[in-house]
């Protein structure tokens, strides 16, 4: 595995809230208040991130995303928050959201703009990092539109990543420097590793299935050159979970959580946490699988087997245990059952010379002990997926 960013940070996947998706770019208070990118947006979700038990279960940035600037730098070149929706200044929210217990986190663009037009970081870098720390943020997420060349790209993440490390400040560097590189060359994962804590590679999730499968389809299609980078310090971003919002059914739902988990992705909710239902909290907050997502081992999981519909995917946990996947992708008709035998798990060493095992979603259910040439039988809705502890 490569060297991670030297900033000891970021040792399992980060969890925590992010406004973009569910929020967009909403700059409009006096029609939307609600629904408006401003300091109350952020102040009312870390109200909920406490009140309602996520911190608690292990969610602890609220992070701003694009639109949160005014449309240009001040008289000195610095950065600033649009005064009109965050009259208090960016200090003070983080002042706020520091005093429930929970981190900061705001985004800026590597190129001349953001990907919403709003002033970038290129030519800034060391007095952006700079106002970061003075601001008290604690994660970045730096976004890669309006670059003029990958050189440039390549040169703005670097430079980035050693000015906030020249802060001072302990600053998460979330980077989508690998998925503006893709369309031309294959990226370089030991250097965006050792650079970034958490990368993205793939689209913009959207709120719907066909979304949640693409990621997983791609991530399935490219495994052989992402997952052994993962590890402490650095990890694959498949973006964020959609769980509370309007697109996912429920078995889709718990396909996420339990994919997320089993690829050890950051998670980061984008949903609002003022109207979610007690089925998607519940599901959001389930100490099972999060424990599976920050698995202190830090191995990001894969797809073992495809049969037809069906998938098989593993993670290995510490304490010598295996996360267990088994996705169906069919999306006509009922359950369907899948059989597979336990001598396929961990290149043979899961269950050998017996295991015992768990489910953990849907519901958790304990399915006893079971010997190396057993094989286990799992019914699976469509769409939906059986996540197990073995």
């Amino acid at each position: 595995a490569a060297l991670a960013l030297d900033n000891g940070l970021a040792r399992t996947p980060p969890m925590g809230w992010l406004h973009w998706e569910r929020f967009l770019c909403g700059t409009d208070c006096t029609a939307d208040p609600r629904r408006c990118i401003s300091e109350q947006l952020f102040m009312e979700m870390a109200d909920r991130m406490v009140a309602d038990g996520w911190r608690d279960a292990g969610y602890e940035f609220i992070c701003i995303d694009d639109c949160w600037m005014a449309p240009t730098r001040d008289k000195h070149g610095r950065l600033q928050a649009d005064p009109k929706r965050f009259p208090g200044g960016i200090r003070n929210l983080a002042d706020y959201v520091h005093s429930k217990g929970l981190k900061l986190g705001i985004y800026s663009d590597v190129g001349n703009k953001t990907c919403a037009g709003f002033p970038g970081s290129y030519d800034h870098y060391d007095l952006d990092a700079q106002t970061f720390a003075s601001w008290g943020v604690d994660l970045l997420k730096f976004d890669g539109c309006n670059s003029d060349s990958l050189e440039l790209l390549a040169e703005g993440y670097r430079r980035m990543s050693l000015a906030l490390n020249k802060t001072g400040r302990s600053i998460v560097y979330s980077c989508e420097w690998p998925f503006y590189l893709r369309p031309v060359q294959q990226p370089n994962y030991t250097e965006i590793k050792h650079y970034c804590n958490h990368w993205r590679n793939f689209y913009d999730v959207y709120d719907s299935w066909s979304s949640i499968k693409s990621i997983l389809d791609w991530t399935a299609l490219h495994q052989d050159t992402i997952v052994d980078i993962a590890g402490p310090g650095g990890w694959n971003d498949p973006d964020m979970a959609m769980i509370g919002n309007f697109g996912l059914s429920w078995d889709q739902s718990v396909t996420q959580m339990a994919m997320w988990a089993i690829m050890a992705a950051p998670l980061f909710m984008s949903n609002d946490l003022r109207h979610i239902s007690p089925e998607a909290k519940c599901l959001l907050q389930n100490k099972e699988v999060i424990a599976i997502n920050q698995d202190p081992l830090g191995k990001q999981g894969y797809q073992l087997a495809k049969d037809k519909n069906f998938q098989l995917w593993e993670r290995p946990l510490s304490g010598r245990a295996y996360a267990v996947a088994v996705l169906n992708q069919q999306e006509i008709g009922g359950p369907q059952k899948f059989t597979f035998s336990l001598t396929f798990l961990g290149n043979g060493l899961a269950c050998n010379p017996a295991c015992s095992v768990q489910q953990v979603l849907p519901a958790s259910r304990d399915w006893g002990v079971y010997s190396w040439i057993s094989s286990l039988s799992v019914e699976v809705n469509p769409t939906g997926t059986v996540l197990f502890k073995v």
